[in-house]
């Protein structure tokens, strides 16, 4: 019997804690899933600090890592060569588009 997992974290993923900054950023160097049915879901995350943390990665579990404050230093999409700098470095402040201002129409009767 295999059981199905929502898995929030992948190997090669760029992670922080909201909690915990002084970890630094934190990349997922190893998914362990079970494949029996409530079995575990763990993600290990080598951080700048030097510590290896291992965190639960089943979103359906109340103990996933992302409930506890990890989050996604970037999304995948953002960097499309894999390097972690250049999302960062190529984000440019979004301009919000102008409404156009409304302008009173003179109704013309005849």
């Amino acid at each position: 019997m295999s059981a199905k997992h929502r898995l929030y974290l992948r190997v090669g993923d760029y992670v922080i804690h909201r909690h915990y900054e002084e970890w630094g950023t934190g990349e997922v160097v190893e998914e362990m899933t079970s494949v029996l049915e409530g079995g575990t879901c763990l993600a290990r995350v080598n951080f700048e600090d030097g510590q290896q943390r291992t965190f639960d990665n089943n979103l359906d579990s109340q103990s996933c890592c992302y409930f506890f404050g990890i989050r996604l230093h970037q999304h995948p999409l953002l960097a499309p060569d894999g390097d972690p700098d250049f999302a960062v470095a190529s984000q440019k402040p979004v301009k919000r588009r102008q409404r156009p201002k409304p302008t009173a129409k003179r109704l013309s009767r005849g």
